[in-house]
């Protein structure tokens, strides 16, 4: 009966429109009439006069055939044709006509002919108070703790009343005591009686209270309805139930599967044991359809269908749910569950994919079809309108064939698997239907691989230093390429490029491994040989045609301590490195004797050249500076100092293991006459020689201020025509001051350094961690190999003819 009153109920909405919209058309029909009648009319009772309100001719009734051609199926209505009079044929009981429902109406189409006329007349059946409200049940009980607070309120079960408005229930009202009193509250459209404690209980005086809650409705005379409460009074637990919400609220569609799961209840008790355990319920109220339809789990809570669901029967359920616990007596809490029922559309697009290629090539031109691809829907009309669509932001897309709902997926761009190796694409395919349903199909698309990128050096070029005298055969260093592509287009293979070129000399004494790139020195590099040189190393991979790239390598060779200091003063005429040294007897304290002085082929701290006094006679006399291998007195002599002096003289280097030379000078100390009568020998001598050397040294000075001129505009013209080269260079700037000191400067990147001997130039710094022998120069523009060679012939040139 339910489910028929609420199809009648929007069947009857639907007509009430029908009808209000042919009043605001009436051009469009003969007449549209509209009564109002009470129910419960008795057969027989007018309801209007047709044919006048028609403006029809009463006598022309009968020829006409006015007669109802459609309305209520249980004919609840008759015309007189006699006199056009519109009356009662059956009692009408409006609860069992409209379920409820606040507008009752009835539509009736009246026809009449010759000539055809068709008239609509509309009755809207008022209700009256017929119906007394009542209870599903006689009588309610409640268990109630003697110290539950006052205040508590506990849900009587409403009244219901078949009469609806002013004549449905209006007020509740209770029988007189002193521990209880009702309130209400509206939920929607009805009133739900609260049951108020307002005075505190006491089991000892009173354990159990009787009272008649009575329902009044608004009708006039109003009608009523009794319902018994017998509350029972026990100790209780402290702590009811709490739902965690005053009330849920869910949307299901009306297609949803038996054992879905709506909701899940949630109350919680503050009290331990079974005082805290929760048990769900549904409420007293809830009608036996709504029952037949969920099912509430009472332990977990969870509330279940139970029944199919349809949304053209009920939009919205309402189910009272309790909580309580299983203390003695039990408490409760009320809440309240809506449950909205979504209409839907039945069926779902299909995608059937009937040809795909999961690889494609990255050189594929665009337009290449990928797969074929047809969609249907079993439903028709608006809900089986197919929109297709791809994922966004992917080089592929669909195009329509020439039959219907066929599509063919393709390429639109260019690809490159460097960027993308694979693609996930997405279909998609929704219907027009309100709601619109969709489905979609996943496709993997592999981007397989050319040979479109050749292999890279991370750097260009490469810089190695090596340290000299290496063992031939080791590995010095490694390069490494790599190439984006894959497979055996980015398998890379090595070599060194090797010709007859002067730059690749060095090249025949490198080898490497072919697969790994690493190098090896086949030879033992000296850096008195050989300071610098580059090879070039070739990456290539094996795609088809094949790519390669290669990558220059700078090799600078680091000098070790691999030689010892040469004594070039004193050298005796066997070559060895004595020497005799003849001074008078009356020089004083400070006087020079003689100078030893060294080289080393080795540069900076292994050139860096040290004297000591290793031997000497007498340790008063005679003093050795340490820097500038100066031998000199250091008081004058005596009568009882002897005539002969003997000094060992140790010169070392200062590498991380030092070597060494010494050298012998024999001091003979002579009488100031024979010292003079030999002096003036020699100065003879000399003035000879002078006179020889300034002829020579003239010729000299004229060509080398000839070939100085030339060599500066030689040096203007290199500087102006080469471009600035921030490669490792190196530069050779001896000097002499007490030892022959090799200094080698050399550029690396934006800064320059120099190896340095004993003293170092004002302005230089030393670079931390080059072992003190590196000076960082002030950038100047570099010179090239040619300044340099002529820098340093010139050095030595004129070095040797000013001593």
């Amino acid at each position: 009966m339910e489910a028929g009153g609420q199809r009648r109920k929007g069947a009857y909405w639907w007509i009430a429109l029908c009808f209000s919209s042919l009043l605001c058309c009436g051009q469009q029909v003969s007449a549209q009439i509209r009564y109002s009648i009470p129910e419960e009319l008795k057969e027989g009772s007018v309801v209007g006069h047709i044919a006048k309100d028609l403006g029809l001719d009463v006598s022309t009734l009968i020829n006409r055939r006015l007669r109802i051609v459609s309305g209520s199926k249980d004919a609840l209505f008759e015309v007189n044709q006699n006199n056009g009079v519109l009356y009662v044929h059956k009692k009408i009981d409006r609860e069992e006509l409209c379920d409820g429902n606040s507008a009752c109406f009835i539509n009736l189409k009246m026809v009449v002919e010759d000539p055809l006329e068709v008239h609509y007349v509309g009755v809207e059946v008022t209700d009256v108070n017929d119906n007394s409200p009542t209870f599903t049940e006689e009588e309610q009980h409640f268990e109630i703790a003697e110290h539950t607070p006052i205040g508590t309120r506990f849900q009587i079960q409403a009244a219901r009343d078949a009469d609806t408005t002013v004549n449905n229930v209006r007020s509740y009202k209770l029988s007189h005591n002193e521990h209880f009193e009702v309130e209400t509250k509206d939920r929607h459209d009805e009133k739900i009686p609260l049951l108020v404690l307002k005075k505190a209980l006491d089991r000892e005086n009173a354990a159990e209270h009787r009272l008649i809650l009575t329902a009044i409705d608004g009708g006039n005379p109003p009608r009523s309805g009794n319902l018994n409460i017998i509350v029972t009074v026990l100790d209780a637990n402290d702590n009811r139930p709490v739902f965690s919400q005053d009330s849920y609220s869910v949307m299901v569609k009306e297609n949803a599967a038996i054992g879905t799961v709506l909701v899940k209840l949630n109350a919680t008790d503050l009290d331990e044991g079974l005082n805290g355990v929760v048990e769900y319920a549904f409420g007293r109220n809830l009608k036996r359809k709504v029952q037949n339809l969920f099912k509430l789990d009472s332990a977990t809570g969870e509330i279940q269908i139970k029944g199919v669901l349809d949304f053209e029967d009920t939009e919205v359920y309402k189910l009272d749910v309790q909580a309580s616990d299983k203390g003695q007596p039990p408490l409760a809490a009320e809440s309240v569950v809506i449950i909205k029922v979504a209409d839907i559309n039945d069926n779902a697009p299909e995608i059937d994919i009937t040809s795909l290629s999961n690889i494609v090539s990255e050189d594929s031109k665009p337009g290449t079809v990928i797969s074929l691809i047809s969609i249907s829907d079993k439903d028709s009309g608006i809900n089986g309108n197919i929109i297709l669509s791809v994922s966004d932001n992917i080089p592929f897309e669909l195009k329509p064939s020439v039959q219907e709902n066929i599509y063919s997926l393709v390429t639109k761009g260019k690809l490159d698997r460097e960027l993308v190796s694979h693609y996930d694409i997405t279909i998609t395919v929704a219907d027009l239907g309100q709601p619109p349903l969709s489905s979609f199909k996943s496709l993997s698309v592999q981007v397989s691989d050319v040979n479109d990128n050749s292999p890279e050096f991370s750097q260009d070029p490469l810089e190695l230093y090596l340290v000299e005298n290496n063992a031939p055969g080791a590995s010095v260093m490694s390069v490494s390429a790599f190439d984006n592509d894959s497979n055996e287009n980015a398998m890379i293979t090595y070599h060194i490029i090797r010709g007859g070129a002067a730059q690749n000399d060095m090249a025949s004494f490198l080898n490497i491994n072919s697969e790994t790139g690493v190098v090896y020195a086949l030879n033992r590099f000296d850096f008195e040989v050989i300071r610098k040189f580059q090879f070039q190393v070739v990456a290539k991979d094996s795609g088809t045609p094949s790519l390669s790239s290669n990558v220059t390598v700078n090799v600078f060779i680091l000098d070790q301590n691999d030689n010892v200091p040469v004594i070039l003063y004193p050298v005796s005429s066997n070559g060895s490195a004595e020497g005799v040294e003849e001074i008078p007897r009356n020089v004083n304290a400070g006087h020079l004797v003689t100078k030893v002085r060294a080289y080393d082929a080795d540069i900076g701290y292994n050139g860096w050249l040290l004297f000591s006094l290793q031997e000497v006679s007498d340790h008063s006399l005679f003093s050795l500076d340490r820097y500038t291998g100066q031998i000199r007195t250091l008081r004058s002599f005596t009568e009882t100092d002897e005539a002969q002096h003997k000094l060992i003289i140790l010169v070392k280097d200062n590498g991380n293991v030092s070597l060494s030379a010494t050298a012998t000078v024999i001091v003979k100390v002579v009488e100031p006459k024979e010292a003079f009568a030999a002096s003036e020998v020699k100065n003879a001598v000399k003035d000879e020689e002078e006179n020889n050397m300034t002829f020579y040294l003239i010729i000299t000075l004229g060509s080398v201020s000839v070939l100085f001129v030339i060599s500066i505009i030689v040096l203007i013209v290199m500087q102006c025509s080469k471009s600035t080269d921030y490669s490792s260079k190196y530069l050779q700037e001896p000097n002499y001051d007490g030892t022959l000191c090799h200094s080698i400067q050399y550029r690396s990147g934006d800064k320059r350094y120099m190896l340095v001997g004993p003293r170092m130039s004002i302005g230089s710094t030393i670079v931390p961690g080059s072992n003190g022998n590196t000076l960082v120069i002030p950038d100047r523009r570099r010179r090239d190999s040619g300044e340099v060679r002529m820098t340093i012939f010139f050095f030595f040139f004129f070095f040797f003819v000013w001593n």
